[in-house]
């Protein structure tokens, strides 16, 4: 990840130094009780401890600098539990999908699967890699409370912004997982799973927790969302760009998976709009993993480039980054601190290639 801020890398480090101590504690105490939870506890620490962006937690850290500032073991144990959230919708999400690896390594459900395997238990070993997988990723969910208690304490701010979070990645997932059964075509319903399910997620949400530990919240919530919401909107959008025409050396996620589930995204949305009879009716076809051929897939993402649909979401990206800039711009005049850190972050999580 050469081409990452610095200053991405220097809030990472300490984030993840105490997720790797938290993690190395929990899985020592309870690996006094049994073992086998040892296993899968490391199975946990394998994937929040892979090589990571950790992109919330750098968005919750500069959500408390333009607030004023906050103690930084309570801003870091924010971030770190902002990982292991991730860790557990990544977990659950792989399952859902049928995602085989994540963060360049097997999916959790993959990793159980193997190991049933391996060990020669008894019934089943892909319903027991999915099974361990959901119980793991739960096991992630908890820890991420637990670290948010140490974070905010009493703070209401905090925890509302908190709560909101995890109910809209929740009712996201579930509206991807819908509209990928209904094979929705529809682009207010694409831009409604993108909102709740990770631009709000990823950027307006930490961004909101990070000023409520500084507690200005009421202060800068109105700039401070109109910053983030596009922002999130516009890497998403790059995710997806990223997911249809990325390469899976860097990405470390095959190409073309959101076809093979069919998910609604926006890029999908929009070439089915600007598709022809004959494109849709291979369109159409999106969601048949089963049956899907590495050329139907192929076939479909050449349509997205023939229809026009990737230089659609590569402008939209271009508005909303520029409705973004011009949000921190405003923000830039009422802080002290020295954004500039900030604004190369932002150009970051738009234009990467990973």
């Amino acid at each position: 990840m050469s081409n990452v801020p610095v200053d991405l890398q220097r809030l990472a480090q300490p984030v993840e130094a105490r997720l790797a101590d938290y993690l190395e504690t929990v899985e020592t105490t309870w690996a006094e009780v049994d073992n086998t939870l040892a296993e899968a506890l490391d199975s946990l620490r394998s994937l929040v401890l892979a090589p990571a962006k950790r992109l919330r937690a750098a968005f919750c850290h500069w959500g408390a600098v333009v607030g004023g500032g906050a103690p930084q073991p309570q801003v870091i144990d924010a971030g770190a539990a902002l990982e292991l959230l991730q860790a557990f919708a990544l977990i659950h999400d792989d399952v859902m999908d049928r995602s085989d690896r994540r963060r360049g390594q097997p999916s959790t459900h993959i990793q159980q699967a193997e190991l049933h395997r391996r060990s020669n238990w008894f019934g089943d070993a892909d319903h027991y890699g999915e099974g361990a997988a959901v119980l793991i990723g739960n096991l992630a969910h908890v820890f991420a409370d637990d670290l948010l208690v140490a974070a905010a304490g009493g703070n209401a701010a905090v925890w509302e912004q908190w709560n909101a979070l995890r109910t809209e990645v929740n009712l996201g997932q579930f509206l991807d997982l819908n509209g990928a059964a209904r094979r929705t075509r529809d682009p207010d319903t694409a831009a409604r799973i993108l909102h709740l399910k990770s631009a709000t997620y990823t950027i307006e949400r930490p961004l909101l927790m990070g000023a409520g530990l500084a507690g200005t919240l009421a202060e800068w919530e109105e700039d401070l969302r109109a910053f983030g919401a596009p922002l999130g909107q516009a890497f998403q959008l790059r995710d997806d760009l990223l997911g249809a025409v990325g390469d899976p050396a860097i990405t470390g996620k095959p190409v073309g998976d959101d076809l093979r589930e069919g998910k609604p995204t926006p890029l999908l949305a929009e070439a089915y709009r600007l598709a022809d009879a004959d494109q849709r009716a291979i369109l159409d076809t999106a969601g048949d993993r089963d049956s899907l051929a590495e050329t139907d897939v192929a076939a479909m993402l050449e349509i997205l480039g023939e229809t026009g649909a990737i230089t659609a979401i590569e402008t939209q990206i271009d508005q909303l980054v520029s409705a973004a800039e011009t949000a921190l711009a405003r923000i830039d005049q009422r802080c002290d601190a020295d954004l500039d850190p900030l604004a190369e972050l932002a150009r970051f999580v738009t234009t990467r290639s990973h």
